[in-house]
């Protein structure tokens, strides 16, 4: 297992998980500013955004299934378990 590849998938995660969390901001709220999202935080929602955020992390799992880069799709997956631990935190 090649570890530059692992580490790779896991920026690609977490990349696509923060993309993903911006797209759900823009399209299902009218949250447009810092000052907005502090209400985010002050309601306690940071954990649902991130677990939303983090369903994208399926499309990049299958297009790395789909290119055969199984070591970058299991960075990918580490990621998604980081941010779910993350998650329960919050």
């Amino acid at each position: 297992m090649n570890k530059k590849d692992l580490l790779i998938g896991f920026f690609i995660g977490l990349t696509t998980a923060f993309v993903g969390c911006l797209i759900f901001l823009y399209f299902f709220t009218e949250i447009r500013s810092v000052a907005e999202l502090q209400m985010i935080r002050n309601y306690g929602y940071t954990g649902k955004l991130i677990t939303l955020g983090a369903v994208f992390n399926l499309f990049a799992f299958f297009y790395l299934l789909n290119k055969e880069k199984e070591t970058m799709a299991k960075g990918v997956i580490f990621a998604t378990i980081v941010l779910a631990i993350l998650t329960v935190i919050l």
